[in-house]
């Protein structure tokens, strides 16, 4: 980074700093480092720290096969002052993303006014903030993401075979921070061939280099799972989500019971309420109980099909849509009473009028961070009319957004699954807001 850009970068990385160091502080003075910490927090750390102290990937004994060891080992790394430091350092990577959001648009070979004017809406974007400070892996897997786009980016434009090998080896490494992105590298790899098909010398050549430098990373850490537990996926949280979320939701609509009576009866929320639903498998191994999960989960999905659509797609709006003040108000000790599952349930206007009319002050603070969401949004939309990026940048970023949107949706979608999408929308809200001097107008990049 040259001194100019620097200076240009100094402002938006200020603001960026400031607004989450507040949220951090604010949050420590309020509730402590209790829901910083709260959730999944826990299983992370304890495997995190075997790997790095012992180096065996495990929980309480046994192999660990829900997480993968990317999140874990950062927190084992940052945490030994306490989770207030963990949570300082994640800070520090969320302020990180500014400056990786502006590569990213030099890398689309965007103006230096566009690339300021996304890493100042990255700096004051609302689900970014927030969730800086809660030790969750949704911010530490935005900036490696973000390393991935920036080299197929510059793929795109430039045709270097180093860059789409590079963006392989950070999209694996994004993989092991969140396994959301499993499927990801196929969607990649099939845009890789819409885009080289005109060139003969790298129609194959890009995709299967891509393919390459991606693909052996997952397939160790699915042959370290074999070996060890017996179980071939790459995450077994994606089977638990399933079985325990979204078919349980399913099963409770269709027999018309509540979606936490549904889960309960099919064994959650831990081993021993599982093994009492489910005696005939004490002596099961995990691969086994994971193996039914799955063909249990899959035979509900399949059976009432139109059903799992409509939660799924009521999950997605949630993703797209929830402003994250509620996770706002919570670090800071309010009852928010915007619970995503009371919108996937009840409707996003439903679930507006309930907080509107129990908690008036909160439904304010909601709708201002919901005007600029939605703003957000507008503008994005704004660049898709004037079309002044190329169609293949544009695709990388849409596909990559509505990947992440298809994916996190369900019963159990919430906010900050919004994190690593409000990059790519930066983006494209920039090209739609930042106004070119005279005569550079049009489709430029």
């Amino acid at each position: 980074m040259n001194n100019g850009t620097a200076r240009t970068l100094a402002a938006p990385l200020a603001v960026a700093t400031v607004l989450r160091l507040t949220v951090w502080v604010a949050a420590l003075e309020r509730t402590g480092t209790r829901v910083l910490t709260a959730g999944d927090t826990a299983s992370y750390l304890e495997p995190g720290r075997n790997l790095l102290l012992h180096g065996r990937f495990w929980t309480a004994g046994l192999p660990e096969i829900g997480r993968t060891p990317g999140y874990p080992l950062f927190l084992a790394l940052v945490s030994g002052l306490g989770p207030a430091v963990a949570s300082l350092a994640q800070v520090a990577v969320s302020v990180l993303c500014v400056v990786l959001v502006w590569r990213l648009v030099r890398a689309m070979g965007a103006s230096e006014r566009t690339a300021q004017g996304a890493a100042w809406l990255l700096a004051i974007e609302s689900a970014s903030t927030v969730y800086a400070a809660r030790l969750l892996s949704e911010t530490l897997f935005c900036a490696v993401l973000l390393l991935a786009l920036e080299q197929m980016a510059g793929f795109v434009r430039t045709r270097e075979l180093r860059r789409v090998a590079w963006s392989g080896v950070w999209l694996a490494a994004a993989i092991f921070v969140r396994p959301v992105a499993y499927y990801l590298p196929a969607v990649w790899a099939v845009g890789l061939v819409v885009i080289c098909w005109s060139d003969r010398r790298i129609r194959w050549k890009a995709p299967a280099l891509f393919l390459l430098a991606t693909v052996p990373w997952m397939a160790a850490w699915q042959v370290r799972n074999r070996v060890e537990t017996g179980y071939t996926g790459f995450s077994s949280v994606a089977v638990r989500n399933l079985y325990f979320y979204s078919a349980a939701e399913v099963e409770a609509r269709v027999e018309g019971v509540s979606f936490s009576q549904m889960q309960r009866s099919f064994g959650y929320p831990d081993e021993a309420a599982y093994r009492a639903s489910h005696p005939e498998q004490t002596e099961w191994s995990e691969a086994a109980k994971l193996a039914f999960m799955q063909q249990e989960a899959g035979r509900t999905l399949r059976a009432h099909w139109p059903e799992a659509l409509r939660t799924q797609l009521a999950g997605s709006v949630v993703v797209i849509f929830t402003p994250c003040a509620a996770e706002l108000l919570e670090m800071l000790g309010e009852d928010s009473g915007a619970a995503p599952a009371r919108v996937v349930h009840s409707g996003p206007l439903r679930a507006a009028w309930q907080v509107a009319r129990e908690n008036p002050g909160n439904a304010v603070v909601m709708a201002a961070f919901e005007v600029w969401l939605l703003a957000l949004y507008l503008l994005a939309v704004r660049e898709l009319r004037r079309k002044r990026l190329q169609v293949p940048l544009v695709a990388l970023l849409l596909g990559t957004a509505f990947y992440f949107v298809a994916v996190s949706g369900g019963v159990q979608a919430v906010g900050r699954f919004r994190v690593p999408l409000m990059p790519m929308i930066c983006v494209l809200a920039a090209t739609g807001l930042v106004r070119e001097p005279s005569g550079e107008s049009g489709p430029r990049y």
